[in-house]
């Protein structure tokens, strides 16, 4: 069986549960899985995806200046390796 075959049996059967769940998510009158939102939620929900990004932004940019440094201590080592 071909890998895009493969991949195509089981994006379907996903794609077809989304799409029969769907009317159930909306739940009554369009109220949802969470219940009825006024301001205070939409604003809070809003702070928190805000406050995600922030600190996904941060940790990536921690990691990358590690995986940097290391990068250079390496390179370093090997420079030095050579002279000799």
């Amino acid at each position: 069986m071909s890998r895009a075959r493969r991949i195509l049996l089981l994006v379907i059967p996903a794609l077809l549960s989304l799409l029969v769940m769907s009317p159930a998510a909306m739940g009554a009158d369009g109220v949802g899985v969470y219940g009825r939102t006024d301001d205070k939620v939409v604003t809070l929900f809003a702070f928190g995806v805000m406050g995600f990004f922030v600190l996904l932004v941060i940790t990536a940019s921690i990691v990358q200046g590690r995986l940097d440094s290391r990068k250079e201590r390496a390179r370093e080592e090997l420079e030095r390796l050579r002279r000799l």
